[in-house]
């Protein structure tokens, strides 16, 4: 779905040098500015808010990188939240919540604040690229036919998929829902799906996962503001149309 991209120069400049991939970054600032220091175009998973020190710094760093059209963000579940509660809607809230909300009511963060909302509505749920899948919690083969909803409106299946994974009906021990990866089997042959959300790697790097019907999903979270670190993958241009 390149639609979802301006068309202009700065756009095919960046994806002429391909794609840089970045997982959740969860507020750590100091790590987000070298995962958007590239001439490649950036694809940021969901997930910029939260847990690390500094979620406006990063949301104001993926804002200029954004209006200089030389990336954008999916939204994750945390965004979402986040764009919720700047809606006024009623939800259950986190101390990590509570701690972004107050890092964007302080003065210097006005900026922010004022130009947040509108871009957290129209941050997709997914993308597609060819064969290549860009999307936060986990992937269903209707995401390759139908196009992302409105990231703040009702959660649809899709956006639930999308935003929080597949999940069982039980509670883990830490509170928070079971997941599981069954969906990676339905990944059509020859498409790979990047994703955040799951911290499933043991070693620090990007985690492959193959799918029985050929496909593969390639899990980019490593932690990034719960003690880990932020991951990032390069990939090359050979995808881009030349224009």
């Amino acid at each position: 779905m390149l639609e979802l991209l301006p068309p202009d120069g700065n756009v095919k400049d960046a994806m002429r040098n391909g794609l840089r991939i970045v997982g959740d970054v969860h507020g750590d600032l100091d790590a987000f500015r070298h995962a958007v220091a590239t001439d490649r175009f950036v694809i940021q998973l969901g997930d910029l808010v939260d847990y690390g020190p500094d979620s406006a710094g990063v949301l104001r760093l993926m804002l200029q990188v954004m209006h200089e059209k030389r990336g954008l963000f999916l939204i994750g579940n945390h965004d979402r939240k986040l764009g919720r509660a700047l809606m006024g809607k009623r939800l259950r809230s986190t101390p990590h919540l509570e701690d972004t909300l107050a890092q964007l009511y302080r003065p210097e963060n006005t900026d922010v604040l004022h130009a947040l909302l509108p871009v957290l509505e129209n941050a997709p749920a997914w993308l597609v690229m060819g064969q290549i899948v860009f999307v936060h919690g986990a992937f269903d083969p209707r995401m390759l036919m139908e196009p992302p909803p409105p990231p703040l409106g009702r959660v649809t299946y899709l956006l639930s998929r999308a935003l929080f994974g597949e999940t069982t009906n039980r509670m883990q021990p830490d509170g928070y829902p079971e997941r599981t990866l069954n969906w990676v089997n339905t990944i059509p042959a020859g498409y790979t799906i990047y994703c955040g959300h799951d911290q499933r790697s043991t070693n620090g790097c990007p985690l492959a996962i193959p799918g029985r019907s050929g496909g593969q999903a390639i899990f980019v979270d490593t932690g990034a503001g719960k003690g880990g670190h932020l991951a990032w993958l390069d990939l090359p241009p050979p995808f881009v149309e030349k224009a």
